[in-house]
């Protein structure tokens, strides 16, 4: 008999069924997982040695949950996935408010429904999509919204004195009976609410006004807090934190690779966008050194953190740079530039915090130092470093390059270029094919391509050449003669560089 047709009390018992805690189903269900090899935890990247261990030592524990990190290290999306290990469908008893068991009713209805009807009492079943709540923690949070108030509508409307339990309207911790009860940025909850949540982790049960109301409430409590909140904004109350029983301390991806595994995850690509632009390799580390740059920047806020948000944001709009291009040229396909990466500035500017340092530069500036920084990290990945080359007696690759711009010539890379004239611009420069040919000799023309401007972005970070920024694009110079035109500049020049072009 499926479980989903048992309809009455007398049909549960005589299936055999065993109540089981919320707690207990998380930990026998993970048993299980683990015993069977199985990885849980979907979608979750680069905590496969650190987090997840200590997540499911906490679960076989039967403990309630603190994840303490920054923003952007999937917090809350660990919580929402623990949902997996609870039972596919629970009983309980039709009509209740509070999803109660079958065979352990806490509340007056529940225990009235089977004082009445006994075995005939109708049983309903509940999917565990339906067993999570999930609440943020704002200052504007009260005890009625948490735990529940008595309503004098219920009062009036049943006729029943405000001692009677039934005029009790329960709030979100009682409603999560038999679930997944999340608190997220819980320092952000006044002290005197965290108080109201002492007994309901310790003695299981719950406090409204005057009543002697005991409800044994049985809950998995997850909760989520970020440093910087936990001592600026607010903390959490000692007593509380002493209930929680397992702390875990979330983190931002410790690779580059793992970064990027991220990032094209959750990246949302659309299937044209897919066909039609080709991603190379290049373009999506450097998308993600842009994230390690930034949390490493003296201009940037680090208690506040760089959430993995920004690579994601970033990325996408990487790819529709690109196929905005593609659009304006009508051309079929394209590929990413780097100079593409301009419409990548909006992405990071909206997701950094900014210290005195970086107020003064500008977000926008900061930007641009960052995505620079990405690129001269990458450069002696893919060619020799310039400032060795200076020290070695061995034939400067780049000599011809950096010459021929000595010699007065010029270019300007726009990011509207149609892939001829970008290819033709590129091709004009003499030596710059030739060094990419002779250090990745294997690669594809629109590889080819893309390397040869990262590899003038690349001179331009050591210095060898001069980048200066345009509304839509970059110009290429020579080193002497832009610094000399940089002594005797107009104040236009000036107001560029206050815009982040410099």
């Amino acid at each position: 008999m499926n479980k989903l047709d048992i309809q009455t009390l007398a049909e549960l018992k005589q299936s055999g069924y065993r109540s089981r805690t919320v707690k207990e189903e998380l930990r026998e269900n993970l048993i299980s997982q683990l015993k069977n090899k199985e990885a849980g935890f979907e979608g979750i990247i680069g905590y496969e040695d650190s987090v997840i261990p200590d997540l499911q030592t906490a679960i076989l524990s039967k403990h309630n949950i603190l994840l303490l990190g920054l923003r952007g290290q999937a917090k809350t999306r660990i919580a929402r996935l623990m949902i997996s290990l609870l039972d596919e469908y629970v009983p309980y008893i039709e009509g209740s408010e509070l999803f109660e068991d079958p065979l352990n009713p806490i509340s007056w209805f529940g225990r009235h429904e089977l004082e009445t009807k006994g075995d005939s009492t109708p049983i309903s079943w509940l999917h565990r999509s339906e067993r999570y709540t999930e609440k943020l923690a704002t200052p504007d949070v009260t005890v009625a919204d948490l735990i529940g108030d008595v309503d004098p509508i219920k009062a009036a409307t049943m006729k029943l004195t405000y001692s009677d339990e039934r005029v009790i309207h329960f709030g979100l911790i009682p409603r999560a009976h038999r679930g997944i009860f999340v608190i997220n940025e819980l320092p952000d909850l006044q002290a005197r609410i965290q108080v109201s949540l002492f007994n309901i982790l310790q003695e299981k049960d719950i406090q409204i006004r005057g009543f002697k109301l005991r409800l044994p409430l049985d809950i998995q409590f997850v909760f989520t807090a970020n440093p910087e909140d936990y001592t600026n904004r607010g903390a959490i109350v000692t007593p509380l934190k002493d209930r929680i029983e397992s702390q875990i301390l979330t983190h931002y991806p410790r690779s580059v690779e793992i970064s990027r595994k991220i990032t094209q995850q959750e990246a949302s690509i659309t299937k044209q966008q897919l066909e039609n632009i080709e991603a190379d390799g290049l373009v999506k580390d450097l998308v993600e050194q842009i994230a390690f740059e930034a949390r490493n920047s003296e201009y940037i806020d680090k208690k506040s953190g760089v959430s993995a948000r920004l690579t994601i944001s970033a990325y996408e709009n990487l790819i529709s740079n690109a196929e905005r291009r593609m659009l304006i040229n009508d051309e079929k396909d394209t590929f990413v530039r780097i100079s593409d990466f301009l419409g990548v500035i909006p992405a990071i500017t909206g997701k950094i915090e900014l210290v005195y340092e970086g107020e003064l530069e500008g977000p926008a500036k900061v930007a641009n130092i960052l995505v620079g920084k990405s690129i001269k990290n990458l450069m002696t990945q893919f060619f020799p470093d310039p400032e060795k080359l200076k020290k070695s007696k061995n034939t400067n690759p780049y000599s011809e390059i950096i010459n021929w711009f000595g010699a007065g010539n010029t270019i300007n890379i726009s990011d509207n270029l149609q892939g001829r004239e970008y290819k033709n611009i590129l091709l004009s420069v003499p030596g710059l094919k030739s060094v990419v040919k002779q250090f990745h000799p294997r690669l594809s023309e629109n590889q080819q391509f893309l390397l040869m401007e990262f590899l003038l972005h690349g001179l331009a970070e050591y210095s060898q050449v001069s980048k200066s920024f345009l509304d839509n694009g970059f110009a290429f110079t020579d080193m002497f003669n832009s610094l000399f035109s940089a002594e005797f500049g107009n104040e236009d020049d000036d107001y560029g560089d206050e815009q982040g072009r410099y």
